[in-house]
């Protein structure tokens, strides 16, 4: 009779003994980084995903903070798109801010990064650009708010009526015409921030035997090294800085409210965070600022999917 039970070899047990061992490694070592992921996934969750979630929730309710939330289901989406006619203006002013500001900055943070990469004293050249993004938004307005002076003794009105280009003073931040400009102006002074210090490093992690072995192979001009080197190599922080760019251009507020106030004439300088601002913490509506929330939150989120779809690398 042949028995059920079989006997496996003495290299078997020791193959099946090594196997073991490695799982057992891998799992320690798995559990080891889950430990010190765990600090900041504890935080995320408390901090960011709860909050979106109740968001989500409370953009279904009326919610005065006074009393209990009182679900008015899509109530909260119909008004916003259909008859609130400030949000259709803040949302076109926050498209023009971010179709112009947005690309603008991005740019001009790569450009002026691959510019001061190649001179000596790029530490000094760098402090100078990434300072005013550190510097308060407040603080640096009302420098600007003294160039763009409504009245003659503007720095900008008062060099313009000098020159002949004016014969009386421009209403630089009253005026709905003006507004827009002046704050693109204003931020874009303000975007050489993180993004730029990114590209920055980016460049200098490119190794320069990568640009010998280009000469050899016939790249010739500073572009084409730019083209087929260069900006290969800085997918990941070119994408960085395309996120940021997003964010940052569909965030706009403060440096908005600072410049044109709150609200500001014909509703010019006015922006979906303003309006999101004037609901939540002056009406106290939360729950309609909650739905203007989730969905400046798609918004951003769904674009920022696009630019990594683009971006990313196929390996990635």
């Amino acid at each position: 009779m042949q028995s059920s039970v079989e006997v496996n070899s003495p290299l078997q047990l020791t193959a099946e003994k090594e196997r073991r061992f490695r799982l057992t490694q891998a799992g320690r070592k798995a559990a080891l980084g889950y430990l010190f992921l765990s600090p900041f996934l504890i935080l995320f969750i408390i901090f960011t995903v709860i909050p979106v979630v109740q968001s989500v929730y409370l953009s279904f309710t009326y919610y005065n903070m006074l009393q209990p939330a009182k679900w008015v289901g899509l109530s909260n989406y119909s008004v916003l798109f259909l008859e609130d006619d400030t949000f259709i203006k803040s949302l076109k002013n926050t498209f023009v801010f971010a179709i112009i500001a947005g690309p603008l900055s991005y740019c001009l943070s790569f450009l002026l990064a691959w510019v001061i990469n190649t001179l000596r004293a790029k530490m000094l050249f760098s402090l100078a650009f990434y300072v005013p993004s550190i510097t308060s938004g407040i603080a640096l307005s009302i420098v600007w708010l003294y160039i763009f002076s409504g009245d003659r003794y503007g720095l900008l009105n008062n060099w313009m009526l000098n020159w002949g280009m004016i014969s009386e003073p421009i209403l630089w931040t009253t005026d709905p015409d003006t507004i827009m400009p002046v704050i693109v102006i204003v931020s874009l002074w303000m975007s050489m921030g993180t993004g730029f210090l990114v590209f920055l490093a980016g460049l200098q992690n490119v190794s320069p035997e990568l640009y010998e072995a280009g000469a050899i192979d016939g790249i010739s001009s500073r572009f084409q090294e730019l083209w087929y080197i260069t900006l290969p190599l800085m997918k990941p922080q070119l994408l960085f800085g395309a996120v940021n760019s997003i964010v940052a251009a569909f965030g706009v507020f403060d440096i908005a409210v600072a410049i044109a106030g709150m609200p500001s004439p014909n509703y010019a300088g006015h922006t979906i965070i303003s309006h999101l601002f004037d609901y939540a913490f002056i009406r106290f509506e939360l729950g309609y600022a909650s739905a203007i929330a989730v969905f400046l939150f798609f918004l951003t989120f769904g674009l920022g999917r696009i630019v990594m779809k683009l971006l990313s690398s196929k390996d990635q």
